[in-house]
Parts: structure tokens; C-alpha cells; sequence
């Protein structure tokens, strides 16, 4: 943590749908060198929250605070991709998108370094684990600061999780910082240095994983 502005941060910020509150008035930070996992039961308004964090989603009230030169990596819990194309065309269309100059080196590349199938078969009809690890591998074009990930070990193997904390820890270690949806227990153990508990869209608790796991929000995973 710095004694200056958070790399990302939300300022009261609120997000409904029609008449549903996704949201309410929420407060976070999130600083240099630390893992946040929110944690929650479903609909409680965690990928809400990390949507409006990644910049995807436009809240109703409130503001979204970036340090100048932040750079967020994305990866929602439905497929980002696209379907008819294989995985190594994804990678470097996205490549391209984010002015790469070298888009087909950075996605030979990526695909190495997650294990992605590299023919031209479409990515939807790869198997739900490798579709996600081509999300993740989006996720981290362009060596984004602030990895943002929705419920990101669902479907990989335990190898493939490694892989994840891996990627999350070489990101905190360079000074950056990670925030993740789960509901996976060895998720919040093996990333986590905070804990964020949202319940019908409030937050509940923000303190360290130690503080999680002694107080009576920990029940969440009970």
C-alpha cells in the first residue's frame, strides 16, 4: 500500500436495473501489492461490483477512481471471446485491439503460456476449461496492473489453478494488485490478503483474511 491514491477505487457507488438494486452505495480500494477476493452467495452483487471495476458496467450513482497509468485485465464469468474464431485468432485480434505491435508473436505467445490448443478449431466448441483459460489469457494481454477475475478456477483442473496463482502472484509481486469473485475456498487461502463479503448488494465486511476467517462473515463459505 502507498500513501497516495489507490491503483482503483469505488466511491459510493450504486448500480440498479430497473427497479432490482444490484448495488448499494459502495465503498473500496484497492492498492498496490494486494489480492481482494469478493466473496458472497450468488446474486449478492460481486460481479456487479467487478464490472463497474473493470469498466464494463456503468454505474447508477457514484464514481470509479484509477491512478494515472493503471491498466485493468478483465475476466468475466461468461466467455469474452469469440466463438467462431479459434483461440490463437482471439488472442491476437485482442492483441491487435490493444495496439500490440506485435500481435501474432504476443498470441503465439499466450497461447504457449496457458496451454491453448493452437489449430483453427472455434473456441466454442472447446471445452469449458480451455475456453476459460483463453479468458484468462485475454485477460493479461497487454500485462495489465490490476488483474480482475469472476469465479476464474470454476473450471480448471488443478494444474490450471496453479497456472492462476501464479499469474495473480507475479502481477501482486510487481507491485500491482488482483481482485477476485470466488466461492472456491483454496481460491480465497491460497490469493487472498483482503476479503470483501457482499450480501443483497451491501458490503458487509472489508479486513484482512485473518480477520475474514475469525469473524462471523467467514459463515459465507459454511
Amino acid at each position: 500500500m502507498t500513501d497516495g491514491a489507490p491503483l482503483l477505487a469505488v466511491r459510493a457507488v450504486a448500480r440498479t436495473f430497473g427497479t432490482q438494486t444490484a448495488l448499494e452505495p459502495t465503498d473500496l480500494a484497492v492498492w498496490d501489492g494486494e489480492a481482494v477476493a469478493l466473496v458472497g452467495p450468488n446474486g449478492a452483487g460481486k460481479s456487479t461490483l467487478l464490472a463497474i471495476l473493470a469498466g464494463a458496467l456503468a454505474p447508477t450513482a457514484g464514481s470509479v477512481e484509477r491512478r494515472l497509468g493503471t491498466r485493468t485485465g478483465w475476466m468475466p464469468q461468461r466467455p469474452a471471446h469469440y466463438g467462431r474464431l479459434s483461440a490463437r485468432q482471439n488472442l491476437e485480434l485482442f492483441a491487435r485491439l490493444e495496439g500490440e505491435a506485435h500481435a501474432a508473436t504476443a498470441a503465439r505467445g499466450l497461447v504457449a503460456r496457458f496451454e491453448l490448443p493452437d489449430d483453427d478449431r472455434p473456441s466454442a466448441s472447446l471445452s469449458v476449461g480451455n475456453r476459460q483459460r483463453l479468458d484468462l489469457a485475454l485477460a493479461v494481454l497487454g500485462d495489465p496492473n490490476v488483474l480482475l477475475l469472476d469465479e476464474p478456477t470454476a473450471a480448471l483442473d488443478p494444474r490450471q489453478r496453479r497456472r492462476l496463482w501464479e499469474t495473480a502472484a507475479a502481477v501482486k509481486d510487481g507491485g500491482g494488485a488482483v481482485v477476485l469473485v470466488t466461492q472456491n475456498v483454496e481460491d480465497l487461502e491460497r490469493v487472498a490478503d483482503r476479503v470483501a463479503v457482499l450480501l443483497d448488494g451491501r458490503l458487509v465486511f472489508d479486513g484482512t483474511l485473518g480477520e475474514y476467517q475469525r469473524s462471523e462473515a467467514a459463515d459465507v463459505f459454511a
